[in-house]
């Protein structure tokens, strides 16, 4: 099998090592090609809600990734799930994932009551939707974490994951939203004795499922 071409699209620089961490780690053969627009996630901040501007923006971010030859394309931006099925209808049967989708269908088979821990207002607006209607979403916005990792905090942006965490500590799992979260995983489980689930890893593996890639 040669290696893999994987286009990583990023509406959040801090997205970047996390995945790529992920890759390493999981996939390490893949030859990944960052692409990042962090206007996306300032301008769905600015607009409250997605547009038919915004899902034409991303089905020309699908077009360039699939014109330098992809075999796959990762989004790794959370709050635009309707934009990124629109790629995804677009280059059937090419892979293209949405960020979370992975990591939602293992959360779905683990528990019915889960907590959403998420850095990104935006996110909690439209995430909880993209699982089973039998799953009870317990939904946990992070005040401040963003703007710590904004200014290279990531110290801060951890703790305050952590404190926000305790408050899901009577759900089933704890899923972190944002890929930029990742890293506290460990002490997320700690602070709450809960199972974490995080996207970037859950991601790949899909990807290598799908791509079948041993």
């Amino acid at each position: 099998m040669p290696d893999m071409r994987i286009t990583l699209v990023h509406a959040l620089k801090h997205s970047i090592v996390p995945i790529e961490a992920s890759f390493a780690k999981l996939w390490p053969d893949a030859r990944l090609m960052n692409l990042m627009d962090d206007s996306l996630s300032a301008d769905l901040a600015r607009d409250g809600g997605l547009s038919d501007a915004m899902t034409e923006r991303f089905l020309g971010l699908g077009r360039y990734a699939a014109g330098t030859g992809s075999d796959a394309i990762l989004f790794t931006c959370s709050a635009f799930g309707p934009c990124i099925e629109a790629v995804a209808r677009a280059h059937a049967p090419m892979p293209v994932l949405k960020p979370n989708e992975a990591m939602i269908e293992q959360a779905a088979a683990k528990g019915r009551r889960i907590g959403l821990l998420s850095s990104f207002p935006p996110t909690l607006a439209s995430m909880p939707r993209e699982f089973p209607s039998s799953i009870q979403i317990v939904p946990k916005l992070v005040e401040g974490a963003m703007a710590a990792l904004d200014r290279g905090d990531r110290a801060t942006h951890d703790r305050l994951v952590v404190e926000a965490s305790k408050d899901l500590r009577d759900c089933d799992l704890i899923a972190l939203a944002q890929y930029s979260m990742a890293p506290a995983a460990e002490q997320v489980a700690a602070a709450t004795g809960r199972p974490v689930l995080t996207t970037p890893d859950s991601a790949v593996m899909k990807l290598k499922e799908m791509l079948s890639v041993s």
